[in-house]
């Protein structure tokens, strides 16, 4: 009987794809009646069988080397299921921080709960998302990828699911893996070590040891055709066009001049309400009007001229990661052992962004570079009437603004676990940090240095940048900033404990309970550099340094019953606490909100009408608290926009007197907001499962979300195009180069009020068996359904993003599919992967280009009208690998097979990168890859 069940359930997991490596061990056990109890990612009861079938995906070792991936940013973004994370892209001039996340279905990294053997590290920031570059690919055994909301077990922050990667043990060989990549101007590397010793049967112990190392060249934009120019000819309804996204901070620099207004009657018009002169600003480019048109590097911009800045980018950063993992478990007696895991990273990303852009700063009216290139190209009115003159200037003799974001982690889980009778208990407690330095390498002008340099016309601003001597050069980057930025400081302390066994038998089986509790003390801090406390760099500001804690408890308890012999039902009931926030950095610690809380459940059911049928569902709730920095961060600065912007016509007039005259970017604040409150969701799926004996197996489960009183912040394009209903995001800061009034805007945290998400999540597997080899096929996606919320400070307004690009610059896909293959003859092993996201309707182009006629640049055309379709894109993945022997093996492949483009795009709101998505592209292309791994 005991055969028959485990069979059952053997079969049952491969067609789901659910613990795969557990169900391995279960048949080898079979024949000597002994059965290991496993535990599955969704639930903390240890069974005899894989009879509480949950909707987990697993990526074991084996599909990791198949799929061809370096890193687990690459494993994660490879996954059908996986939308909205952070890419490597989005830190060249982007939010991405230095960071890689992992978001299902398109929710957030904050909702996806990452965790390491079962339990949290150190978040990246201030709430639960997890830099899921910290992680060793080379360690890994296997992913478990829980798809349905799993806050009543795991607490907050688990409401779009879970990732849980299970890391090596019992490992008692050596290996070593080595791989280069070779995609055109660019390269990688990577190397591992793992081994251990110790048979915890045999011996009592096993000590596993794993070190990897990776390196990842930069990419440049110029290498790529499709990323080379932020000048971008394309096609539209007939017409040739081009799309500019360029920065009135150039090289040759713009001049502008300020002058006295006057009436018909030619007397100076005043303002009895300012009690000054009205004045009005008169814009050129000496160069342009000294040759005619903009320097080669520049489009026009009404009578100024705009740089492309594009081309000066590196559009896939460099980075150096380095990871250690090290466990030991000890068997203390036949029931009992002590474990210890610990691991340590530093990753190191490098990112090259356009040079420095200047803003505006002041000049003397009088002085020889105004006379010289400034005075004589201006009207006479304008000349007769002049009262300030300034520039905005590109400093690319200074070279690109290269920063360095390194990250420390360290991560520390010691505890001991075991069975007394049926039951069995683990408790533990887990030290996580997380350190992350931008350390500015160069590229930032030192403020004093540099204005004195550049006013005093030594260096001239105006001038084509490749008549600039060796000498002046120098001169400019000698004045370049280099040190540290800022760091953060992450840290977790938790303890937590659980137990597990049956308390009772019925008819249809054992009914088991499991009972658990855990407490987290969270901080996070961020500190600045001397440098920028100091406010040594061109114009930029000192931020405001905060040092955030908070601890959080919970309690949970979880039930299977089985109803039947073939129903079984699943309840779990969770209690959550999460404090009050404090900030050290405030006057006397002050607590910065109230502590909140909430009880959560989940209720799941599976049937099995046949051997080979599985129907399953489930409802449950969820609850998460806004994160640190949401609720308790102080104004602070963030930049400036990412696109350039018209001042709205319908701003209130006591703000929109400081607009800037062109279309230009501007300032951006950010802040917490006290007043938020918790977020909760409701989620129910169902689906089945259906396996053949003739190696065919489907599956599919719908899914759907509805989150209240989400946590959001309004977009740049949001505030811009609606003045009226979010005025209050509009306020004014002092420009530092010219001492003027100019506009800014504030990102404010704020609960959005709903959000509704569903979609359909299936697979079609398949094995067939020829005289020469065995062909093994795996069809999978996600189909989004549904994915809109309302929109902040509205009732009655949905966004959604889904198949376009939304309000939140981003696109949510519709489909997303992978068809893998592999196909196994004697020692050759040949892998065809093949990844597909739907098309979707881009961006309008007045969002971030200025669109003209391509034969003529001065000849606009209303960008707000253009909107094109951007295609399916599909890439093909192949591999060979050859197992040389019983212990080394060969493996070569080609990624991006037929070397597939990016395709176009007119939303540029990923980062500085125009004319494709580094968000949804392979920017690299075609890339070769040779790896070898031996065993000892």
């Amino acid at each position: 009987m005991l055969n028959n069940q485990v069979t059952k359930a053997v079969r049952l997991a491969l067609a789901l794809g659910a613990v795969s490596a557990s169900a391995v061990t279960v048949a080898e056990e079979a024949d000597t009646q002994e059965v290991e109890r496993i535990e599955i990612t969704g639930s903390a009861i240890k069974r005899t069988d894989l009879e509480g079938a949950l909707p987990v995906d697993v990526i074991d070792a084996t599909d990791i080397a198949k799929s061809g991936v370096t890193s687990v940013p690459d494993l994660i973004a490879n996954i059908p299921s996986m939308q909205g994370f952070t890419a490597a892209g989005e830190s060249v001039g982007g939010g991405g921080g230095g960071i890689q996340t992992a978001s299902l279905r398109d929710l957030g990294a904050e909702y996806t709960l990452v965790l390491i053997n079962g339990r949290r590290m150190a978040s990246s920031d201030s709430g639960s998302s997890i830099d899921i570059n910290s992680i060793p690919l080379a360690a890994i055994k296997r992913v478990e990828i829980l798809k349905d909301g799993a806050s009543a077990l795991y607490g907050s922050d688990a409401i779009a699911g879970v990732v849980n990667f299970i890391l090596k043990d019992d490992v008692t060989d050596f290996t070593i893996t080595a791989r280069h990549d070779k995609p055109k101007d660019t390269s990688s590397s990577n190397f591992s070590f793992t081994g251990g010793f110790g048979d915890l049967g045999s011996d009592g112990f096993n000590i596993m040891a794993s070190v990897s190392y990776d390196q990842q060249d930069n990419l440049r934009s110029v290498d790529r055709d499709f990323a080379k120019t932020g000048f971008v000819e394309f096609d539209y309804e007939g017409q040739r066009l081009i799309a500019i996204a360029g920065s009135s901070n150039a090289i040759p620099g713009n001049a502008y001049v300020t002058y006295n207004t006057r009436d018909e009657n030619g007397n100076l018009v005043f303002n009895e309400e300012s009690g000054k002169n009205v004045t009005a600003t008169y814009s050129l480019n000496p160069y342009k009007e000294a040759n005619g048109s903009c320097h080669a590097t520049s489009a026009p911009s009404g009578n100024a001229c705009q740089f492309d800045y594009t081309s000066t980018l590196e559009i896939q950063p460099e980075s150096d990661r380095l990871n250690g993992f090290l466990q030991g478990t000890f068997a203390i007696n036949d029931e009992t052992e002590a474990y210890v895991t610990a691991s340590a990273s530093k990753f190191e990303m490098t990112t090259r962004i356009a040079p420095y852009p200047t803003g505006t700063f002041s000049l003397d009216p009088d002085s020889a570079v105004v006379q010289d290139n400034v005075t004589k190209y201006l009207p006479d009115n304008v000349k007769a009437d002049m009262t300030k003159v300034a520039a905005r200037w590109r400093v690319l003799p200074g070279g690109n603004r290269t920063d360095e974001w390194s990250t420390t982690t360290n991560h520390i889980v010691a505890g001991i676990r075991g069975d007394f009778g049926e039951w069995n208990y683990d408790f533990a407690i887990t030290s996580s940090g997380a350190d992350r330095e931008q350390n500015r390498i160069t590229g930032y002008p030192l403020q004093k240095e540099f204005i004195e340099l550049v006013t005093s016309g030594e260096v001239d601003i105006f001038a084509d940048p490749a008549s600039l001597t060796d000498e002046q050069n120098t001169a400019v980057r000698n004045t370049m900033f280099s040190g540290n930025w800022e760091t953060t400081e992450t840290d977790l302390f938790a303890v937590d404990g659980k137990v597990s066994g049956p308390i009772a038998e019925l008819d249809a089986g054992t009914v088991y309970i499991a009972a658990g509790w855990d407490y987290r003390k969270s901080s996070y801090s961020l500190t600045n550099g001397k440098g920028q406390n100091d406010e040594v760099v061109l114009f930029e500001s000192a931020g405001t340094e905060f040092d955030l804690e908070r601890d959080s408890y919970g309690a949970f308890v979880e039930v299977v019953v089985p109803v039947l012999e073939n129903l079984e039902v699943t309840g779990s009931l969770r209690y959550d606490e999460i404090g009050e926030i404090t900030d050290s950095k405030r006057t006397g610690n002050q607590t910065v909100n109230q502590s909140a809380d909430d009880t959560t459940y989940k209720l799941s059911v599976s049937y099995r009408p046949t051997d080979e049928l599985l129907l399953r569902a489930s409802y449950g709730t969820g609850f998460k608290a806004a994160t640190m920095r949401q609720i308790a961060e102080p104004r602070v600065e963030f930049g400036v926009t990412a696109s350039s912007y018209v001042c709205p016509q319908e701003l209130r007039q006591e703000i929109a007197q400081f607009c800037h005259t062109d279309k230009l970017q501007y300032d951006v604040y950010r802040q917490g907001n006290a007043d938020l409150k918790p977020e909760t969701s409701k989620q129910y799926t169902y689906g089945f499962v259906w396996s053949g004996d003739q190696g065919i197996s489907v599956g599919m489960d719908y899914w759907n979300v509805k989150m209240e009183n989400q946590v959001d912040r309004l977009t740049q394009n949001q505030i811009f195009f609606n003045p009226v209903t979010y005025a209050e995001w509009f306020t004014t800061k002092i420009d530092p180069g010219t001492g003027n009034t100019v506009v800014a805007i504030i990102q404010a945290a704020d609960n959005v009020g709903e959000s509704r998400n569903s979609g359909i999540d299936w697979h079609f597997d398949y094995t067939t068996e020829f005289s020469f080899g065995t062909l093994k096929s795996q069809l999978m996606g996600t189909y989004m359904i549904e994915s809109e919320r309302l929109r902040v400070g509205s009732d009655n307004i949905w966004d959604t993003s889904l198949g376009q690009v939304g309000t939140n610059e981003a696109v949510t896909f519709r489909n997303i599919v992978n068809f893998n293959n592999t196909f196994t003859h004697g020692d050759f092993t040949h892998s065809l992967n093949v990844k597909a996201r739907s098309g979707y309707r881009d961006a309008p182009a007045s969002n971030s280009f200025y669109v003209a006629k391509a034969d003529d640049w001065d000849e606009g055309v209303d960008g707000s009208e253009i909107q094109l379709n951007i295609p399916t894109y599909i890439t093909f993945d192949y591999r060979l690998a050859y197992a040389w022997g019983d212990n080394a093996n060969i493996g070569f492949g080609i990624k991006n097979l037929f070397d597939k483009k990016p395709p176009f795009t007119l939303n540029a709101a990923a980062g500085h990168q125009v004319g494709y998505d580094p968000r949804y592209s392979d920017a690299y292309g075609r890339a070769f890859y040779l790896q070898a791994d031996y065993t000892f």
